[in-house]
């Protein structure tokens, strides 16, 4: 099993024991770029999906279960992985 696919498997298993790095690490490759960061929130801006932007939150360096599964949802629908 490859690294994306691992990381992708941990975050729909178990999305309240998934980093923030590794929410970012997803994130990016599936063609996010961060874009900015605003206080406590990164934003990311995906490369050719026009209109797709996430913003994802660092909670004491894990990542909110809302944020996970909105990119989630993003990954499926667009089939990404």
């Amino acid at each position: 099993m490859s690294r994306i696919n691992a990381i992708y498997e941990k975050a729909k298993s178990s999305p309240n024991n998934f980093s923030f790095s590794e929410l970012c690490w997803l994130a990016e490759h599936v063609d996010f770029e961060f874009k900015r960061p605003k206080g406590s929130h990164k934003f990311y801006k995906h490369k050719t999906i026009k209109g797709s932007i996430m913003n994802f939150q660092n909670d004491n360096g894990k990542a909110k279960p809302y944020q996970i599964k909105q990119l989630l949802n993003f990954i499926d629908e667009h089939d990404l992985i």
